[in-house]
């Protein structure tokens, strides 16, 4: 009969203590480096299989962290996830995945659902309705929460995001740089702060080139999608902008369709810049420059500082990082 490989024999090969190679597989701050990665690869040689849920009765935590995100088709959000089960999967730890389809009633019943002991940590990316703000301020105080990509700025809690204001105000200078001077703004996410910071970006770009914001050259993302095509023919037809920044994928892909059907040439006519993870984007007819950001990178910062709040390791409770995205010229934006 083959032996069961225990905690306690991982111990006696190694010469250590029981709690030592408990700690060690726990991924404890309290065990050195060497130490773990003797352990990890003896039980790996040795393929030992750890019962989770004597564990989990000893440690009362459940290995499980909960990420709650609008939409799971979003090419970013599924990058995101990415990054964050690899962190969890190093760690031992299982990922629920729950999507709100930026609804807020959603959001608060599946946070409320969490408290209940299910989950030892919440990764969120809130719903643009943005309606939850005090909400949230209670839940961040009741279980180990970060925030990450679509934050509450006010919240004493962990965030992660990327530079929104930069990354828009470069990309409208860089379409200035190509002699555009009429560069309309698709508008999405207004009542968040990354929404915010985009426009932000996109007016003063302007103002430093000289160049007057108008009301007129801004298209408002609703979630009817033929209401957003109708929109931004609208647009086409009565501005005639030479190009355009779309603030989320799902409001550049229309502006491809409305262009074949009006015959407006890209990007002779106009030029298009969205801020994009769309793995397609290379593939678009004629490609699409993107505003892209480093999704995977941000799933596993975020996923790394949820940890080390678990651990209980020093953090600043309104700790704010903040990734650089890139602006991946295509041909979408050819200057001539």
């Amino acid at each position: 009969m083959k032996e069961t490989i225990t905690i306690k024999t991982l111990a006696k090969e190694l010469n250590i203590s029981i709690s030592t190679v408990s700690k060690a597989l726990n991924d404890s701050y309290e065990i050195s480096i060497e130490t773990k990665q003797k352990v990890w690869d003896l039980a790996k040689m040795l393929k030992y299989n750890r019962n989770p849920s004597a564990s989990n009765l000893r440690s009362h935590k459940t290995k499980t962290i909960a990420v709650i995100i609008p939409e799971i088709a979003n090419n970013f959000f599924s990058q995101a996830i990415n990054g964050i089960e690899e962190v969890a999967r190093q760690r031992g730890y299982h990922v629920l995945i729950y999507q709100t389809h930026e609804n807020t009633e959603l959001e608060t019943a599946f946070t409320e659902s969490l408290l209940s002991g299910r989950v030892d940590g919440i990764l969120i990316s809130v719903s643009s309705d943005n309606n939850n703000h005090d909400h949230f301020a209670t839940l961040v105080k009741e279980i180990p929460t970060v925030f990450f990509d679509r934050v509450y700025e006010d919240i004493d809690a962990a965030k992660i995001t990327t530079d929104d204001y930069e990354s828009a105000y470069n990309a409208t200078s860089y379409l200035v740089e190509c002699g555009c001077k009429k560069i309309a703004y698709l508008y999405a996410l207004n009542n968040l702060n990354a929404g915010k910071q985009r426009m932000a970006g996109y007016r003063d770009a302007l103002e430093a080139n000289q160049l007057v914001y108008r009301d007129a050259l801004t298209v408002n993302y609703d979630k009817d999608a033929e209401l957003n095509y109708q929109n931004i023919k609208q647009l086409m037809l009565t501005e005639q902008p030479d190009a355009v920044i779309s603030s989320i994928e799902d409001l550049a892909l229309p502006c491809y369709y409305v262009c074949k059907e009006l015959d407006i040439n890209i990007p002779g006519d106009l030029k298009i810049i969205s801020f994009s993870n769309l793995n397609t984007a290379p593939l678009l007819n004629p490609s699409l420059t993107t505003i892209t950001q480093p999704a995977l990178q941000m799933g596993k910062e975020a996923a790394a500082i949820l940890f080390k709040i678990l651990d209980k390791k020093h953090f600043e409770p309104n700790e704010w990082l903040t990734l650089k995205s890139t602006l991946i010229k295509r041909d979408s934006t050819s200057c001539p």
